[in-house]
């Protein structure tokens, strides 16, 4: 059985990718790996779903267990993705999307250079302030600092495998269905095909 593949799947703030990513999960077999986290969970959000919430001495103790494919701090609390998240579901055949941010991207595509990455992006900045306006959850000042970082995260876009525009919704889900269909004919990756084929001659 051919594994799974790891995406890793990025877009700055106000791209829409949660929206895309529901879309997608809703339409595919994929695995979207939860991250573990020391923060406390928010209104919401739940064990497990959202975040698996462990303490500081857990996350700690993981660390030394090398129990992570990448991990960083951020705000006093740490963040991080499980092996157990990736490979477990990967050794079973199962496409794992791992959303995260571009630092923490860079870490995976250098550990696993055979994950596919795919950077999702807004048609122009203007549309990017447009859309986070159009939350009303934010200042204006939070917002300009939501373009100046989604402005740096866009310049990395290039040390990615694809890049998505998502202007239409519909549009970039078939996009990112399409470069799936297309890592999946990849020579490398088609050995029970071949397989399947040199049998039935």
């Amino acid at each position: 059985m051919n594994k799974g593949r790891l995406i890793v799947f990025s877009a700055p703030s106000g791209c829409g990718k949660g929206t895309m990513l529901a879309q997608i999960l809703k339409n595919g077999n994929y695995h979207c790996s939860v991250s573990a986290t020391t923060r406390q969970p928010r209104e919401n959000e739940k064990d497990g779903v959202n975040y698996y919430f462990i303490s500081n001495e857990e996350f700690e103790n993981k660390i030394k267990e090398d129990a992570f494919l990448e991990y960083a701090g951020y705000c006093n609390h740490y963040y991080g993705t499980l092996l157990s998240e990736v490979d477990d579901y990967l050794e079973k055949g199962t496409d794992v999307i791992l959303e995260i941010e571009v630092q923490g991207a860079m870490k995976v595509m250098q550990k696993r250079p055979e994950a596919v990455s795919v950077f999702v992006m807004p048609p122009s900045i203007k549309e990017l302030r447009r859309r986070l306006k159009k939350r009303g959850t934010e200042t204006d000042e939070v917002i300009e600092k939501r373009i100046s970082e989604a402005t740096g995260e866009i310049a990395q876009a290039g040390k990615y495998d694809y890049i998505i525009v998502n202007n239409v919704l519909e549009d970039a889900v078939d996009d990112f269905c399409a470069v799936m269909r297309a890592e999946r004919l990849k020579s490398e990756f088609s050995d029970d095909i071949i397989n399947e084929v040199l049998e039935n001659a």
